[in-house]
């Protein structure tokens, strides 16, 4: 881990500089040809297209990213443990922080941060983006497999945790808390849509109304909050209410697009148009800055044009 390299991008962020991270991880493997799995999205182009996720963090280091995210969203312990492929837990995620660590090295970047991404993805319904939440798990048995795939994450050799999609208080506690007891720092990131009535919900869970989840996870006490995979629309009122609940540094970094499983629909929105929407966020207090599925290095580099000194 670089503990030093961390602690200045930490400072860097409360001090209220701007920091950039990556985009879309798992859409822009897609869109370089590897194939979208049924089960597991896109955890498992870390073994069979190993070349194509190596070159995806090439291009956001290329575009200024100042962090690269390792492509384990999708190994996330629930799918693996629904489909009976626990144990390929720690191979699927050896293998893609090793290849984000390569790219930096590639790149001539090796000072690069690697973040672990970690999520509660569930199985989905084909061709849509609404989790199948018939298939639950007890406290218990979700907690110990958070813990698993934490683990997993530190022993890989990732910088740090990132909290992605995270939209309840069942769930998404537990594994924020998994992630915490790990020691390796943690950033939380929060989805969010609009439920029917026009409430700012968890993304799926439309029970879980943002104003409680954002309080909620805010109190475990994570080194960054942000709001992520959630509309360009639906961030800016999603980052009023998680301002209310904490005062650390913020990032945001939204869709574009939606998710058909396995694949993503992408959205044309222009990099011009995108920087535009991210001058609003930093107006809000945001300092680290990105994109997540549907959004590109094309995107990052424009960021990092009007971004960075």
């Amino acid at each position: 881990m670089s503990t030093q390299l961390y602690a200045d991008l930490i400072s860097q962020l409360r001090r209220g500089e701007t920091a950039l991270l990556d985009g879309g991880v798992g859409t822009e493997i897609q869109r370089r040809g590897a194939p979208m799995s049924t089960e597991l999205w896109c955890a498992e182009v870390n073994l069979s297209h190993p070349q194509i996720v190596r070159e995806v963090h090439e291009a956001y280091l290329a575009a200024g990213a100042q962090i690269v995210t390792a492509n384990t969203f999708a190994s996330s312990p629930l799918l693996l443990d629904f489909f009976g492929r626990i144990d390929d837990l720690e191979r699927l995620d050896a293998a893609a922080i090793t290849l984000a660590r390569q790219a930096a090295v590639r790149h001539h970047r090796p000072a690069v941060l690697v973040a672990g991404s970690m999520s509660t993805m569930r199985p989905t319904v084909p061709g849509s983006d609404r989790t199948q939440l018939q298939q639950d798990w007890s406290e218990s048995g979700a907690r110990a497999l958070f813990a698993r795939k934490a683990a997993s994450l530190r022993t890989g050799g990732c910088d740090f945790i990132i909290m992605e999609m995270m939209r309840d208080l069942d769930y998404s506690l537990w594994a924020c808390e998994a992630a915490l007891a790990s020691g390796l720092p943690v950033w939380i990131g929060v989805s969010v849509e609009r439920a029917p009535d026009g409430r700012l919900v968890g993304f799926g869970r439309p029970d879980a109304d943002l104003e409680p989840v954002a309080a909620g996870l805010a109190a475990l006490g994570p080194d960054v909050m942000g709001i992520m995979h959630s509309s360009l629309d639906d961030t800016p009122p999603a980052l009023e209410v998680l301002r209310r609940h904490w005062q650390g540094p913020l990032a945001a970094y939204p869709e574009c697009g939606h998710y058909a499983a396995p694949d993503w629909q992408f959205v044309d929105v222009s990099p011009d148009d995108y920087a535009r929407r991210a001058r609003e966020w930093r107006a809000m207090g945001v300092s680290a800055l990105g994109g997540c599925c549907g959004v590109g290095p094309e995107h990052i580099a424009r960021l990092q044009k009007e971004h960075q000194p």
